[in-house]
């Protein structure tokens, strides 16, 4: 399973990224796939942000981008968005996509859930 992640950039406080998630491979139907993004920034740990989830699609937020940020999939596109909307400079970070379609509700917003990962791509928020 091959996952690329885009859109990523250099952006002012208060304004708007929308990141994608490509996913490729595996053999198995995109729509079976929960997809999460997690976020590392500089010399701290990998942190959860947000996932979807395989068939019914619930979405599941950090607290600290909860009514900012919004998840959405499009299964004809294999393809998983992070919309991200006033942004801070605390949001700075390398941005990652993951997936799993074995994962467990419980384990949808930690790293060790998810077999699958993409490249970083990145996010700078100037204040």
């Amino acid at each position: 399973v091959q996952l690329q992640a885009s859109g990523g950039g250099l952006v002012q406080a208060g304004d708007s990224l929308r990141l994608s998630c490509i996913i490729s491979g595996g053999g198995r139907p995109f729509s079976s796939y929960t997809v999460g993004w997690f976020r590392q920034a500089p010399g701290k740990e990998r942190e959860f942000v947000a996932a979807i989830r395989r068939s019914q699609g619930s979405k599941y937020y950090a607290d600290s981008v909860e009514g900012r940020f919004t998840i959405s999939r499009d299964n004809a596109k294999n393809t998983v968005y992070l919309q991200m909307n006033s942004l801070k400079p605390e949001d700075t970070a390398d941005y990652y996509c993951a997936a799993d379609s074995q994962i467990i509700l419980s384990a949808v917003r930690d790293i060790r859930g998810y077999g699958y990962w993409g490249q970083g791509t990145q996010v700078t928020v100037s204040s």
